[in-house]
């Protein structure tokens, strides 16, 4: 749609360079703090700083004194109470997947959540147990303590059970992951999970999710299987399971079969009428109970061998120091766990504080959950995160802060100190019939696969790597093999970038790419190239080959060519073979010049053309005497678009530099325009410019240098007499060859003459 006329706009000013800018509008002086001005603010402590430290590390103050106990409390118990009653069954359920006791996962639904309520920044987030980081640990877990075979030699493991060493393994994996934590957000670090992209994360929690599921089928079917971890797990792991597939229980396929269907349909119906439903039905506690009552009734676990948690123990165990050991074994486990639990918190977090409209602290946010699991550790719980659809209900059931939590933990308490013995004749199919279901959305993202393919084929490729490394390696190992396709992705769009030629949209200042326009200008012996990258060490040799391509020649190669050929010239007037006149170069010598290959000095072809002994400068469009051949510059003038440079390392400033000055040297100018003023600052510091390299060539804006460079070789203009005289000839010499055809065909008719003689005659 054409704009109305009123939104044009006309600006008036003088062309500006960068120099004449600067001149003509004075900057204002801004102190750049040091290296060493930051560490003495860092270490400044005073009255006023003090206060916003202890307010940073325990944002609890901050959110408590603005607390409104009339409006918030009553949301807050009733979704703390909701949440509770999730985190009970979520625990016990995600605890299968790391290879535990069921009762350990009431450990991390609580001590986890009593430390965040204090140095937590998220108001909505529920903190406990996240069935990827549960698998995680769950692998470091068996790869130590296998179901078959002898644990890993380790001090500490005499005398301890089976599970008792699992439990010393994930709780010293956890403390090891809350160090790394902790030490990152003391460090200020906490921007490293930006390097984790929603793309890589998507892929990576999908793989996650089929590792989940393949993980609960022998729960759900009954099966003894044993815990693999490593490359190719989850395939030696389905080769097991369809090798026992015979010996499933029918029983706990019924028992998962129908919690699943039943859980699956109210989970829609919540869904579907989230708006009308004053809380989510919490169907996963309803068929908790209902599948305890039934199993305790009917005594399932004698009739029907069915597995069920079991034992729990009531109370809470003696604190216990994690295993130094084990930290040597495991450091590698630990840094992913520590990066996703860390990531997945904060992406849930953030999406609730834009929601609900407050600011979390990335580092904070470190420092809360790595004081978390060391605590939690100490007491055998595992890492903690959190959990979308646990945080879904602590905020949907109006809960309001971090009191809602709190709650939920009093919630977990009350069954373990309690009527955890309730939950003893549980089946642990349903435990993984409930995991399983939950597992909708994650595998749900396999539909992002068509979507990004069309939209970004590298984000997809991301995607496919990070799911399928995390399918076929693992989930350590897939987490870094999606991270290093993702950072190559960033590489390779940075150091291949789309170059472009530039032409101006007649009748405007702006400046497109030629192959997009069809109303464009473009002065002759004028090229506009546009980089949209920055320029450094490992593009600069790309940035050099485009640009050549761009231009048609290669200013090195003709610059020898060029030094070459005055020094043949040189040499033959001497000779006396050729001859300097008025009209240029005449070539004296009856025969042909043989061009004689002088390899002597080679690098004084890479320096300026030096014409001191000659009466005037060689013009190299011209015809060149004999047989000296030297390839044409068919530009005068070449514009950089810096726009979108934003930072020139050493390699990249001297690449450039080379370049530049190869290409005055064959008497090309160069523009640079809208160069980024610290890129220029940088050029002045490192000595840029010299007496061939000059900031003169600098302009503010794309069209002042196009203006500049129109005004210093202006366009020839044919008048409108030169075109009428052109016209008027043809127009004449025409209406002549007419007419003599019409002559010859008349003589030839009455009087035999040569053939063309008289069209001869008339020309003479």
């Amino acid at each position: 749609m054409m704009r109305p006329a009123a939104q044009q706009y006309v600006v008036t000013r003088p062309l500006y360079s960068e120099e004449s800018f600067a001149q003509d509008h004075e900057k204002i002086y801004r102190h750049r703090k040091t290296m060493l001005d930051h560490i003495k603010q860092y270490f400044t402590c005073d009255a006023k700083r003090a206060k916003s430290t202890a307010l940073s590390l325990l944002p609890v103050i901050g959110w408590m004194k603005a607390y409104r106990f009339k409006e918030w409390l009553l949301g807050d118990i009733v979704s703390g109470v909701s949440t509770g009653l999730v985190a009970v069954l979520q625990g016990l359920a995600y605890c299968l997947l790391a290879s535990l006791p069921p009762w350990y996962g009431l450990f991390s639904a609580f001590f986890p959540v009593i430390i965040y309520f204090f140095l937590g920044t998220s108001r909505h987030i529920s903190v406990g147990p996240f069935p990827v980081l549960c698998l995680m640990i769950g692998s470091a877990v068996t790869r130590l303590v296998p179901d078959e075979g002898p644990a890993f030699n380790i001090t500490g493991f005499e005398g301890l059970t089976r599970d008792e060493q699992r439990v010393l393994v994930a709780s010293s994996v956890t403390f090891l992951a809350g160090v790394m934590q902790l030490a990152m957000g003391v460090l200020q670090v906490g921007f490293v999970v930006m390097y984790l992209s929603d793309t890589l994360v998507s892929g990576f929690t999908t793989a996650a999710a089929i590792h989940i599921l393949v993980s609960q089928l022998k729960f759900v079917l009954g099966l003894e299987v044993p815990g693999i971890s490593g490359p190719l797990s989850l395939i030696y792991t389905l080769e097991i399971i369809f090798n026992k597939i015979t010996s499933t229980n029918v029983c706990d396929v019924v028992i998962s079969i129908v919690i699943m269907v039943v859980v699956f349909i109210v989970k829609e119906i919540n869904e579907r009428f989230k708006s009308k439903l004053p809380v989510p039905i919490p169907i996963e506690v309803v068929m908790t109970v209902i599948a305890c009552g039934v199993s305790y009734a009917f005594d399932f676990k004698t009739r029907y061998g069915i597995d069920v948690v079991g034992y729990i123990p009531k109370g809470y165990e003696a604190p216990v120091a994690p295993n130094p050991q084990i930290f040597q074994e495991t450091a590698v486990e630990a840094f992913p766990i520590a990066i996703v639990g860390f990531a997945v918190a904060f992406s849930v977090a953030k999406v609730y504080s834009i929601k609900h409209d407050y600011t979390i602290d990335g580092n904070q946010e470190l420092i809360a959950f790595g004081v978390s699991n060391i605590f939690g550790a100490s007491f055998r719980s595992f890492a903690a995160s959190t959990a979308l659809s646990r945080s879904a209900v602590q905020e949907s059931t109006g809960g309001k802060t971090q009191v809602a939590g709190l709650l939920s933990a009093v919630i977990v308490m009350i069954v373990t100190l309690a009527i955890g013995f309730l939950l003893e004749p549980l089946p642990k199919s349903v435990l993984g019939a409930v995991i399983i279901v939950n597992l909708k959305g994650s595998l749900m993202q396999f539909r992002e696969i068509p979507y990004l393919w069309r939209r970004d084929k590298a984000d997809c490729v991301v995607w496919l790597a990070s799911c399928i490394g995390a399918f076929l390696l693992g989930l350590d190992l897939g987490l870094a093999v999606g991270l290093g396709v993702e950072l190559i992705s960033v590489i390779l769009r940075t150091q291949f970038p789309r170059c472009s030629l530039l032409a101006n949209i007649r009748g405007t200042d702006i400046y497109k790419d030629r192959k997009d326009y069809i109303s464009i200008y473009e002065p002759e012996g004028v090229k506009i190239f546009r980089i949209p990258s920055p320029i450094f060490f490992a593009n600069i040799e790309f940035f050099r080959n485009k640009l050549v391509e761009a231009v048609g020649f290669n200013p090195l190669r003709v610059l020898r060519k060029r030094n070459k050929a005055v020094r043949m010239i040189r040499k033959l007037l001497k000779k006396g073979k050729l001859q300097w006149t008025s009209i240029g170069l005449l070539n004296t010598s009856c025969g042909p010049i043989n061009e004689s290959e002088d390899e002597s000095n080679m690098e004084e072809l890479d320096q300026p053309t030096d014409f001191k002994d000659f009466p005037a400068r060689i013009d190299w469009n011209a015809e060149l005497p004999a047989n000296i051949a030297v390839p044409r510059v068919e530009i005068h003038s070449l514009v950089l678009d810096f726009a979108a440079v934003s930072f020139l390392d050493i390699s990249g400033l001297k690449g450039l530099r080379a370049l530049l000055k190869e290409l005055i040297r064959v008497e090309v100018e160069v523009y640079i325009v809208a160069c980024d003023p610290y890129i220029l600052e940088k050029l002045h510091d490192c000595s840029f410019f010299d007496d061939e390299v000059q900031s003169s060539m600098f302009y503010l804006t794309l069209h002042d240098a196009m203006l500049h460079i129109l005004e210093k070789h202006p366009e020839p203009i044919p008048k409108k007499s030169d075109y009428e005289k052109v016209k008027k000839s043809n127009k004449h010499n025409i209406q002549g060859v007419f007419d003599i055809l019409l002559l010859e065909i008349l003589l030839n008719k009455f009087i035999r003459v040569p053939p063309n003689a008289v069209s001869l005659l008339l020309l003479l």
